[in-house]
């Protein structure tokens, strides 16, 4: 009996233990931030798999593969030396990270940058028989900087001749040589072939400067751009000079993106565009996007808070001759205090960019170029059905909502607030949507779950416009697990932002603030990034 009684005492004491280790387990910040790491990763927008990452460099296409260089610091979670990172991915939705591409070196730290292939060797660092990929960047040199130096910045090139994923640095560098300007930094350059040089268009103090280089190894001053011109309410940063045809014609304009910290629409970081011609030496603003622009600024690639330095890859058009975007999927108002711990960010979704001309005005619409067919588990559809109160649209037993893309017709538009709640059972809310009383679209995240780590996450719900008074809207998101891309009509008004959810959201909902004879029709697709490689 005495035996037993031991047994049975040591066997309660063995599972008190075992509940009490369950239990600190459950409390342990490390365990907690572990689940964090897992139930924030997105499943296919790129995240690097440890650490800092901050803007996208260096992007370029080819033979089948798109190569994603990134500004990545490999030794802690929050922003530090710079390095590029790499990875690739053949459908934009299933990336592969390889070994890092650009270390620090004596000129400095590695800060954004471009590449571009050399296909007829001006540079001679490769052969026509195998062009030779140059990555044009800049160094930062930090220690000179605490001198009180202004030279710190410089633009340096490396070259690759294995297709990207091994460099050489140039000897000779710097190629670009500081002048005296504080930020002088971000280099983009592509290849003018009307004029058979190398354009370089780069972020000097608060205006955009101008090259051209015969060789990608000697470059010449041609002009400047941006003094009094957009918005100023921070430093300019990462531009990106690309021509595009209005659509829907034969016209030809100029486009110039400019992202901006702090100075965004809702609150830190931004990109905006401006729309004009550029001949070889001066870009110039269209005269009606100047006019426009001086009436109110509304010219920005994304509205939301979570796009930002968004570039172009090179190589790469899109079947109507446009180019592809790829952004950073965070804000420096709170990027470095985001609660992840393994990894810290996201890109966003790659957009292919189209160049509009409605009513007089121009606008630069988004479309996201994905196959989705070829990455689709599941879809359903509702056919159109009026909005009365509140409208389940769809519950994650029938749509996985931490991987979506859904799409919204609203038809018969009435003076209302339209918004759709994105919900758990734990109390977190999404919420996002339309109104029509002020034709503003709006996100707001101060229920979403996780929002204490900075006050600046939940200051104030975003809002961006709408552009036309039309009587019905498309609306077509992307859920993946903490993220949502928005694209209104047709992607002429874009929202990106991420969030936390204590738990996956289980339902998205719609509502309406007054009674309407509004209809909505949906589509939603289920999404498995891994199953084109099946």
């Amino acid at each position: 009996m005495k035996k037993h009684f031991i047994l049975i005492l040591g066997l309660s004491m063995f599972l008190s233990a075992c509940a009490e280790q369950k239990n600190k387990t459950s409390k342990d910040p490390i365990a907690q931030e572990a689940k964090n790491d897992a139930q924030y990763r997105p499943g296919f927008h790129f995240t690097p798999n440890q650490n800092w990452m901050n803007d996208p460099n260096g992007m370029f296409y080819l033979n089948g593969t798109f190569h994603l260089y990134f500004q990545h610091h490999p030794e802690s979670n929050v922003w530090g030396p710079m390095h590029w990172g790499h990875a690739t991915s053949t459908d934009l939705m299933n990336w592969e990270e390889h070994p890092i591409a650009l270390y620090p070196d004596a000129l400095g730290t590695i800060f954004s940058g471009s590449a571009v292939i050399d296909f007829e060797n001006t540079s001679g660092l490769g052969t026509k028989e195998n062009p030779p990929i140059v990555a044009i960047y800049t160094n930062h040199d930090a220690e000179a900087e605490k001198t009180g130096s202004s030279t710190y910045q410089n633009q340096s090139i490396a070259y690759s001749t294995d297709k990207g994923f091994t460099w050489s640095k140039y000897e000779q560098n710097p190629v670009v040589k500081n002048p005296g300007i504080k930020d002088f930094r971000d280099p983009k350059v592509f290849w003018m072939d009307s004029q058979s040089k190398w354009i370089l268009s780069l972020a000097a103090g608060q205006e955009i400067q101008y090259y051209e280089s015969k060789n990608l190894l000697d470059w010449t001053f041609l002009s400047t751009f941006g003094t009094g011109i957009g918005n100023h309410n921070g430093v300019w940063e990462c531009p990106d000079l690309f021509p595009m045809k209005i659509e829907g014609t034969d016209s030809i304009k100029w486009v110039q993106l400019v992202s901006i910290n702090p100075g965004g629409p809702n609150g830190g970081s931004a990109t905006q565009y401006f729309v004009g011609d550029f001949d070889g030496t001066q870009f110039t603003l269209d005269n009606e996007f100047q006019a426009d622009l001086e009436k109110n600024h509304r010219f920005w690639t994304d509205f939301g808070r979570d796009n930002y330095a968004g570039v172009t890859f090179s190589n790469w058009k899109s079947e109507k001759g446009n180019p592809l975007l790829l952004g950073w999927m965070s804000n420096w108002l709170y990027a470095t205090s985001v609660p992840t711990e393994q990894w810290r960010s996201a890109m966003t979704l790659p957009r292919n960019l189209e160049l509009h001309k409605i009513e007089g005005r121009f606008i630069l619409k988004s479309d996201l170029a994905i196959k989705w067919d070829a990455f689709t588990t599941k879809k359903t559809s509702r056919s159109k059905t009026k909005i009365e109160g509140s409208n389940t649209l769809v519950e994650a037993n029938s749509l996985d909502l931490q991987a979506a893309k859904i799409t919204v017709e609203l038809t018969n538009l009435e003076s209302t607030r339209y918004t759709f709640d994105l919900e758990n059972d734990l109390g977190d809310k999404l919420s996002f949507g339309y109104d029509h009383r002020t034709q503003q679209f709006f996100i707001d995240r101060s229920q979403s779950g996780k929002v204490d780590f900075s006050k600046e996450f939940t200051k104030q719900p975003s809002t961006a416009p709408r552009f036309g008074d039309q009587n019905s809207l498309t609306i077509e998101l992307v859920l993946d697990k903490a993220s949502i891309e928005l694209f209104y009509d047709a992607g002429e008004t874009v929202m990106t932002e991420i969030f936390f959810p204590n738990a996956p959201y289980q339902t998205l909902r719609l509502r309406s603030e007054e009674k309407t004879n509004t209809e909505y029709s949906a589509e939603f697709i289920e999404l498995n990034p891994s199953k084109s490689s099946e």
